[in-house]
């Protein structure tokens, strides 16, 4: 059987969550998060290591409320995203207080990870067909020794991914013909209200978004030699960002870069499942009411880790 591993990004502060830590907040009958149908989705699937990126502050609650139960189904590492994890000569600029965004998050996995594995974020919901397929796609097709890097994502239909709650950023995709990604675009503020949905570029411009369109939900899957590129990248990136203290070194923009210089190939999966998230306070409650939808239909037992 060949190994895949299961890496969860479960270091990001919540900024627009409000209350307490929004990865930990419970959503399911029995007190379940949303992480733990992730991991229940993905062990199904067949990875058969869970790695979660943490805060070094936080080890311990999240052991409490998280490790412990997930180290009984399935072998789990931590790994730990700091500002003050930087390259050889690189220090943390004056005024910097939040690390540097999701690739320096995934090499923090540097090490601990040497096989195929998928990337997803702690408060995503994504659903049991996203998990198979990227499963499928890393054991019986990559390519990990490719010199053009062989990874795969998770394509949600964008109208699955929305919040009654306010607005949302999303990667919006291009793809080519053959199915593989040709660009990942970040839009903001996109809102659907009524039939209509609006969003703007970076710079605020309005653009034009479908409600069919593929989008990235950062669940990727990735070779394990990924990790050698995504190292050499964050210097570059940090040479760039010098004298910005909010710049974020971005899982998705690296990897569309890559694209872009033809040094990545991104098969994009399409998946038809719903898409939760709590990126609002008034989300939780919608995300509950889902939960127990799916508990209903049978799609979960009731108590996920002891029904």
């Amino acid at each position: 059987m060949k190994n895949t591993t299961l890496v969860i990004m479960a270091a990001g502060l919540g900024s627009r969550f409000g209350t307490g830590i929004k990865q930990l907040e419970p959503v399911g009958p029995n007190g379940e998060i949303i992480m733990d149908y992730s991991i229940h989705d993905g062990l199904e699937a067949g990875f058969n290591k869970v790695v979660f990126i943490i805060r070094k502050d936080l080890e311990a609650v999240f052991k409490q409320k998280v490790g412990r139960r997930v180290e009984d189904v399935t072998k789990v590492e931590y790994a730990y995203q700091e500002l003050l994890a930087l390259p050889e000569g690189y220090k943390v600029p004056e005024g910097r207080t939040k690390p540097w965004g999701t690739g320096q998050a995934v090499l923090s996995i540097k090490g601990l990870v040497h096989e195929p594995f998928v990337v997803i974020n702690a408060d995503d919901y994504y659903g049991k067909e996203a998990f198979r397929k990227i499963h499928d796609y890393m054991v019986q097709e990559m390519d990990t020794e490719a010199k053009v890097y062989d990874i795969c994502m998770a394509g949600f239909i964008l109208s699955n991914t929305l919040s009654e709650n306010g607005s949302v950023t999303r990667g919006v995709c291009r793809l080519n013909e053959d199915g593989t990604l040709n660009q990942v675009k970040e839009t903001y503020e996109i809102w659907q209200k009524g039939t209509e949905i609006s969003a703007c570029d970076e710079e605020g411009n309005p653009v034009l978004v479908r409600g069919d369109q593929q989008v990235s939900m950062n669940m990727w899957g990735l070779p394990p030699a990924f990790l050698d590129e995504l190292e050499r990248g964050f210097p570059v990136f940090l040479d760039n960002a010098a004298g910005n203290l909010k710049a974020e070194y971005l899982l998705p923009k690296f990897i569309d870069e890559l694209i872009q210089k033809n040094k990545a190939q991104v098969k994009v999966l399409e998946t038809r499942d719903k898409w939760f998230g709590v990126t609002y306070q008034e989300d939780k409650a919608a995300v509950a009411a889902a939960i127990q939808g799916l508990v209903e239909k049978g799609v979960y037992k009731e108590n996920l880790y002891n029904g």
